[in-house]
Parts: structure tokens; C-alpha cells; sequence
């Protein structure tokens, strides 16, 4: 399995209403290679099955390329999973 698809498989553990920073993914894959993460993420080519929307900066924010209608849309789909905001950046947990 290569580097894009152990990504694509990390993602698709991320539940509904959650979100993982690209630095956690990368841990998760044993890797600290958190742009590479994102590399693989805009890249997706079966965005209904790997749900990137959950994936977001450290400090909450979303990138601003976000492949699949922007970070508008990115934020439409996360508050529709039950993710809660302050702002334009996802209220992360502790």
C-alpha cells in the first residue's frame, strides 16, 4: 500500500462529527510528514468515500485549497456532521 492510500485509510476511520489534525493522521501512519498528508488529500479522487472534509490545520483553521468547493464548503459539511466552531476555526478538544 503506498503512502497515498494508507492516508486515504486513516481517513476513513475519522468519524462523523470529529476531526483529526494533519499532524495526528501522519502520527497515526507513523510518519511526521503532516504536508504530505495534505498532498494526498487534495489529490482524493473519491472524496464520498474518504471524508477529508475532517481533516484540518492544528490551530483549528482549514487550507484554504480545500479540493472539493473550498473551505466554505469544507465548513458546510463538517457543521452538518455536528462540528462545532469559533469563528472560522474548528473548536478542537482536548
Amino acid at each position: 500500500m503506498n503512502f497515498f492510500d494508507r492516508v486515504y485509510e486513516t481517513v476513513k476511520k475519522i468519524p462523523k462529527g470529529k476531526v483529526m489534525t494533519y499532524g495526528q493522521v501522519a502520527k497515526e501512519m507513523g510518519t511526521r510528514d503532516a504536508r504530505r498528508v495534505g498532498q494526498a488529500l487534495h489529490a482524493n479522487k473519491v472524496p464520498n468515500e474518504v471524508p477529508c472534509h475532517r481533516v484540518v490545520f492544528a490551530n483549528g483553521s482549514m487550507a484554504p485549497g480545500y479540493a472539493f468547493g473550498g473551505p466554505g464548503e469544507q465548513k458546510k459539511k463538517l457543521i452538518s456532521e455536528g462540528v462545532e466552531f469559533d469563528g472560522e476555526r474548528v473548536m478542537m478538544s482536548s
